[in-house]
């Protein structure tokens, strides 16, 4: 036998003591005992002078939650269903069941047939919740209508004291939800945050004793078959499962061994009992009170279920975290993440082996280090929310790691149990709801809510967007509950006077009132665990950064989303960005809005004076256009150049035309005619018909045609729309931005009339050495002087406006030239995009007179819109 077995059996052989705690159940907690002994009637002031009987009023509600409860228990309790789980499920395990019948992956009837054998156990179960629950929440009311707030925050370390107690006696379901909360700074006070935060991490462990005989029955062998060393005590305890470190005898690498709870499946089975039944009767107290909400907190509460419950196999967990592991490392390849990897060989149902990590968990972490870690976490639950759909949804203090070995990553992530599938067009409606609620769009931030369920199709618009304003622009600002209290103090003018603070609550009820009885909203099933998630990472987040802004901070990552991501909806949503309508009813790319985008995927985001994204301005430091035009060129925007490609196709098409109409018209004016009072007039010379050679389709030999100058310019330059000369204008003036002035003139049709534009352009060209003839000396040296002869001259006859510096195509020139091959390459296929979109619209518009196209004759109007 092995050193490794001999150690194991003499552990197992009684070394430790075990000891059992004993206590006396008694009606409530010990912060609450006597309480009942003696009556007090508790009167509460509100604003506007009314006296509030607290004593009845805890009767009624009393009352009202009786007979919701006797309702729920006459109907009956059914297992949560799970047809449209957002849950990662194990289908290979589907319909195997245990020894007491509970089935190894969630299965609704499996779990009513193994509640109907235990009626006794699940009513004794459900008086130990009421037990434990009802006279805590039972003191804080009665606190809370003695002196409000300030008594509650004056008893605040007994209260929370107490809360944890109790959460540590109900179980391991009720651990994770007070796990969930420990991280929220905004939410609970300090003294609430300190006694939670205990559930991290110090759960208290089962004997080793009990741990050893259930790793070597699912293994089926002694340890030392498989470890040469574990250590003796776990090195974490959580609610679920525990973990040793081990050492596999076959490679000498260290490893976590993660060992279940003895019994826990059924013991968590009994808690989803009481859980739903909770649910039924809370669902029942707001169908009565509040009947417009279609919330279905029954449904809510079944998806968290099915995901808890799921937790529990082991091999499901060793599946996800495989392909988290896939997803984020290999296929995404996220910068400083890293997930350990999984040894299938010695993984079961109730134990997980994995690689060995060290470092410290953000659970232990000063707020510094977690503040450092924050961009990580962010980027990689964005990929996995936003990207690859495959969401971890129980990332708690506890299972971030802030690594020693920062070769393989910075931050590990850790428990895969409890893992969320979420589908394309789910992730679409939430990008789009991040792009609305960034750039403050309340109307289409309804259409979101609508698809993401969250509003119904037919909700007053009227009513619901100012109510968005007042409760959603608060939350982008950022810092959490607190903040966010302030802030909408300030929204309803509650500046701490008594005639504001009541005018402002009766304001805030109103709205609230308008909330609960005009607009049916209703939190979709799949937000218990997306919603656990972003609820857990933000108060990560905060706790590194008091001022975090989750909203703001993931609008980068949606920039770049929406510029690499070529899928018809995230065109859509990209071009409803970039675009704004016309008074013709059309749209315009606004080139103001495609810079701020480029910045924000870069990670400069402009805000406005009140947080939100500024799409009309650039913010002061800026992406240069080198550094704006290298990631354009990269697979990181391909949707973006599909826009841009579009466009410079509209664009080119537009200033061509243009600049033909401008020039053929003004060369034709150029030549002479005879006085109007000459007896004779000869033809416009734009109306004589004659011989032209005109292209054809695939570039084959020109045809013959006979036409007239007009005929062919009208066809292959339509007169532009209203619409159209206000683009050209735009276009005028951002090229004029760009690259300078003398360009802006050439590409307007202008050069007959500005001619030293042309002049000036050319000896910039040439002057800067990038040209076919070369670098000569002696050739720069003369385009040079003759280009500040020309300034000279410019600034002589303009003093106003200065010299006429074309210093953007310069800059311009310098940007192209640093490009990498790959980088010139994905250019050149662009430019050739669009000159060939352009010959085949020429071609096109020339057909009636060219017959190339087999087609009729079509009209002016026709060959413009082409």
């Amino acid at each position: 036998m092995s050193s490794a077995s001999l150690r194991a059996q003499r552990y197992c052989g009684g070394v430790f003591w075990r000891r059992t705690e004993i206590r006396r159940l008694s009606r409530g907690s010990s912060s609450t005992r006597g309480r009942d002994e003696t009556t007090t009637t508790t009167r509460a002031r509100i604003a506007g002078g009314d006296v509030i009987d607290g004593a009845r009023v805890t009767a009624k509600a009393a009352e009202a939650i009786l007979d919701v409860s006797k309702t729920v228990r006459m109907k009956g309790i059914e297992a949560p269903k799970n047809e449209k789980s957002y849950v990662a499920l194990d289908a290979e395990n589907a319909g195997v069941t245990d020894d007491d019948g509970l089935p190894l992956v969630y299965a609704p009837e499996a779990i009513q047939t193994y509640w109907m054998k235990q009626g006794g156990a699940l009513q004794q179960r459900w008086l130990e919740f009421l037990k434990e629950s009802v006279p805590f929440l039972t003191r804080v009311a009665s606190l809370s209508l003695q002196g409000g707030s300030e008594e509650l925050t004056k008893n605040g370390a007994s209260l929370a004291k107490d809360a944890r107690e109790i959460i540590q006696r109900l179980g391991p379901t009720y651990i994770k939800a007070g796990q969930m909360m420990s991280v929220r700074p905004d939410v609970l006070p300090q003294a609430a945050l300190n006694e939670l935060a205990i559930l991290q991490d110090s759960v208290k462990p089962f004997a080793t004793t009990d741990a050893i005989p259930i790793i070597e029955k699912e293994l089926g062998a002694p340890l030392g078959e498989y470890f040469e060393e574990i250590s003796e005590r776990p090195v974490a305890a959580a609610s679920l499962a525990q973990v040793y470190r081990a050492k596999l005898k076959s490679t000498g690498e260290y490893v976590a061994v993660k060992v279940q709870r003895p019994g826990i499946l059924a013991t968590v089975s009994k808690d989803l009992y009481v859980l739903r039944r909770a649910a039924e009767v809370y669902q029942g107290i707001i169908e009565r009170f509040a009947p417009q909400q279609r919330t279905d907190y029954v449904a809510l509460l079944n998806e968290w279920a099915i995901g808890f419950y799921t937790e529990l196999d082991f091999m499901n967990e060793a599946r996800n975290q495989d392909t988290l592991r896939r997803l984020l490392l290999e296929q995404e390849k996220v910068a400083d993440v890293y997930v350990p990897e999984v040894y299938f060989e010695l993984t079961t149902r109730r134990v997980l082996v994995s690689e060995w990590i060290d470092g410290v968990k953000l659970s232990e972490c000063d707020p510094s280090e977690i503040r450092g870690l924050v961009g990580v976490g962010q980027e990689c639950f964005l990929v996995q929310l936003l990207q690859v759909g495959f969401f971890h949804s129980d990332p708690h203090p506890g299972n971030l790691m802030r690594m020693n070995d920062t070769s393989k990553g910075k931050l590990c992530i850790l428990d895969f149990g409890l893992v969320a599938r979420i589908n394309e067009e789910d992730q679409d409606a939430m990008v789009n709801s991040i792009v609305h609620l960034a750039n403050k769009d309340y109307p289409a931030l309804v259409d979101d809510f609508i698809d993401l369920k969250i509003l119904p199709d037919d909700c007053d618009r009227a009513k619901v967007v100012p109510l968005m304003d007042k409760a959603l622009s608060p939350y982008v600002k950022g810092g959490g509950a607190k903040k966010y209290e302030a802030e909408l103090k300030k929204i309803y003018n509650m500046d701490g006077s008594i005639s504001s603070t009541a005018g402002g609550f009766q304001a805030m009820t109103q709205d609230l009132l308008t909330v609960l009885n005009d607009i049916p909203f209703s939190i979709p099933p799949y937000f218990a665990l997306l919603g656990r998630a972003v609820v857990t990472l933000e108060g990560i987040a905060l706790l590194g950064n008091p001022d975090y802004k989750l909203v703001m901070e993931a609008y980068p990552f949606v920039a770049r989303k929406l510029l690499s991501d070529d899928r018809p909806a995230a065109q859509r949503a990209l071009q409803e960005v970039l675009y704004a309508s016309t008074s013709a009813g059309g749209s315009i790319l606004k080139g103001e809005r495609l810079a701020v985008m480029l910045n924000s995927a870069m990670g400069i985001v402009a805000e406005t004076s009140d947080t939100f994204v500024d799409l009309e301005t650039l913010p002061e430091d800026a992406a240069s256009l080198k550094q704006s035009l290298k990631y354009v060129l990269t697979p990181r925007a391909e949707s973006l150049r599909k826009v841009l490609v579009k466009e410079a196709i509209s664009a080119a098409d537009v200033l061509a035309r243009q600049a033909l109409r401008k020039t053929v018209t003004r060369g034709f004016a150029l030549i002479p005619r005879p006085p109007s009072w000459f007896p004779f007039q000869p033809p416009n010379p734009e109306d004589i018909e004659g011989p032209i050679l005109l292209p054809t389709r695939g570039g084959s030999t020109p045809v013959p045609a006979f036409a007239s100058p007009r005929r062919v310019l009208d066809l292959t330059a339509p007169k532009l729309t209203r619409e159209e000369e206000l683009f050209a204008i735009s276009l005028g003036d951002l090229v004029g931005g760009l690259v300078g002035k003398n360009a802006a003139t050439v590409l307007t049709g202008d050069a007959l009339l500005e001619p030293d534009a042309v002049a000036g352009l050319l000896l910039g060209i040439l002057a800067s050495g990038r040209t076919p003839l070369g670098n000569d000396e002696r050739l720069l040296s003369l385009a040079k002087s003759t280009q500040k002869q020309l300034q000279v001259a410019e600034t002589t006859s303009y003093d106003v406006e200065g010299p006429n510096e074309d210093g953007g195509f310069d800059e311009l020139l310098d940007a192209v030239n640093d490009l990498t091959p790959e980088e010139s390459a994905v250019l050149r296929a662009c430019g050739e995009e669009v000159v060939d979109a352009l010959w085949e619209r020429l071609v096109d518009r020339l057909s009636p007179i060219s017959g190339s196209s087999g087609s009729s004759e079509i009209d002016v109007a026709t060959a413009s819109a082409r």
